[in-house]
Parts: structure tokens; sequence; C-alpha cells
């Protein structure tokens, strides 16, 4: 099975700590998003665990577990890399840092398990189309021969989006046209292969992969292994512009991370509702609890997660690095 850490909140760049201490532990505790009394523990034996998968903003506080981490799991990650300023991102690194750390990664882990995220693409006064296309073009030729997969999507405008940023919206139907386009040229450039993250497979004729971007098929290249994963893993509905439905392609997993808790700050956010709130949360933060916010309570209903490895025996794959 799969567990993810970056769906609902950044825990590599915050709660490094806090994870390294539930492995040693070896179990987790999560609260359901729509019902907190509701919690499922999650065993993080490697014996179940196939595969930790990572989406992070600020890889640089994991690093330093990196080596203990290897001998344990298989790992994806997905490092997320934009050009926007503390006006949007008030509490991501520089994307010159991330860049380097992000090479740090790929050389730890292999550039099969590190992918990059462009994500998401907004449209303001400050960013452009163009500067998109120029920005994406230098990270690309900076990060060529260190991944082989990029993942981009543009923003989906929440209500509470409107409200943290109402400067910004998403691309047009003929800039994301173009957007595609170019980043697909820039991709072949660079031996990289750009995924549309839930977008419209229309998309597909410019020659974006919308397959998935953490399909099997991409967990497999990462980990080294073939997988039977169950059916209804990967079979969450996503609308595209109000009108159309499709079936993300991707595994999931199990998310161990709280909405409402990454300190980012990042003001298009769809895991965040207010700033308040996050801070608020932040304090609540024990490193040494079993949940990532707060502690247990009597009331909580505590059940154990069904889990096994999907990896099929006898099959290690070729092309590991």
């Amino acid at each position: 099975m799969i567990i993810n850490t970056g769906m609902r909140t950044d825990i590599p760049a915050f709660y490094s700590e806090w994870l390294m201490n539930r492995i040693h532990e070896g179990f987790v505790c999560v609260r359901n998003p729509y019902n907190r009394l509701q919690v499922s523990k999650y065993s993080l034996s490697p014996d179940v665990v196939d595969c930790l998968a990572f989406c992070t903003k600020n890889p640089h506080p994991m690093i330093k577990y990196l080596d203990e981490l290897k001998e344990k799991y298989n790992m994806f990650w997905f490092v997320t890399i934009t050009p926007y300023g503390k006006d949007l991102e008030p509490n991501v690194p520089i994307f010159e840092k991330v860049v380097e750390d992000f090479k740090i990664l790929s050389n730890k882990v292999g550039k099969n398990a590190v992918a990059l995220r462009y994500d998401p693409i907004l449209i303001n006064e400050d960013y452009s189309v163009e500067k998109h296309i120029d920005m994406f073009d230098k990270i690309a030729k900076d990060l060529k021969g260190y991944t082989e997969d990029v993942t981009i999507s543009f923003l989906d405008l929440y209500e509470k989006v409107k409200r943290n940023a109402p400067d910004i919206r998403p691309p047009s139907s003929e800039e994301q046209r173009l957007i595609a386009k170019e980043f697909a040229r820039i991709g072949k450039e660079n031996n990289m292969i750009i995924h549309g993250c839930c977008e419209n497979p229309n998309l597909k004729e410019f020659g974006i992969d919308i397959t998935g971007c953490m399909s099997q098929e991409i967990v497999e290249k990462a980990i080294g292994f073939k997988l039977d994963a169950p059916s209804g893993q990967s079979k969450r509905i996503v609308t595209n512009e109000g009108k159309e439905k499709t079936a993300c392609n991707c595994l999931m997993g199990n998310d161990v991370g709280a909405y409402n808790s990454c300190m980012h700050l990042c003001k298009y956010c769809y895991a965040n509702y207010d700033k308040t709130l996050v801070q608020e949360n932040y304090k609540l933060h024990n490193p040494k609890s079993q949940f990532l916010i707060g502690e247990s309570t009597p009331e909580d209903k505590i059940t154990e997660a069904k889990q096994k490895s999907w990896i099929k025996e006898d099959n290690q794959m070729s092309f590991i690095d």
C-alpha cells in the first residue's frame, strides 16, 4: 500500500521531526477530516508500506533523514517549484534554493523517484503566460537529468481562493492551450514527460500526458516493483470547469496529513481555509504526538486500518537507478 504525506499539508517542510518519530514508533493516527472523532490507525511497517509518497515545496528539512528512510522504504517525491514571490507564497523558499535541494534529493533517491510539479498555474498582473513559459524553461534546463516527469495543473478557483487572492485567475482555455504546447516542447528538449493533473483531456493533442501524474506505472517506476493494487484505489472524480467529470488515474494511497496546517500560507491553497486557523492548529502540533495536530481524546473512535503489501512476488524491475 501507499502512505501519502502531501495531499493535506506539507509534512517534509514543517513536520519532518514528527514523521520520523511516527516511523520510529511504527504507526500514525489520522483523524477523518469530516468527522474528527473517527480515527484511522495506520501501521508504518515496511512490510505493508510499499511506498512513502511525498509532495512538498521544501524538501530541505527531510534531506538529513533520507539515508535512514532509504534503508526501510521505497519512496516517490513530488517537489513543487513555481516562480511566485512572497505575495502569493509567503513562506516558500526562493525557487533557486528548491532547485538545488531537488538535485540533492534526486541524487539520493534516484531520478525515477522524484518528479517536478509546476502548479498551480495562475494569471495576474505579475504572472503572465509568457513569464510562466520563460520560468518553466529555466527550471527545466536546471533540472535536466534529475527527473523525467513533470506535472502541471491550472488554478482551481475555489471560493476560499477567491477570498484569499481576489486578483488571481486561471488561464483561459486559449492560454491553457498555449502553455500546454510550449511546456510540452520544453519538456521534450529536456527529456521530460509533461503530465496534466486532472486537466482537460484535449490537452493531449499538444503533447501532454493525461494518463495520471502518480499512476501505477509511475509509482512502479519509482520503487522498482510491479504492484497488484486493489480496484478502487484510483477513482477520484474531478470536475473540469464545472462541465465534465474525469476519473483520476492516480494511486493516491492513504494520507496522514491534516487540512489547515500548512504554514506556507500560499494564497491559492485549497487545503487551508484561512491564516488564523492554520496558525492556531500549528500551535497544537506536538512532534511526539500520535496525531499531526493535537492529541488523542477519550471520545476518539480508533480503528486499525486494513493494510497489506501490493508488491507482487519476484517481480523486481530492471531500471532502478
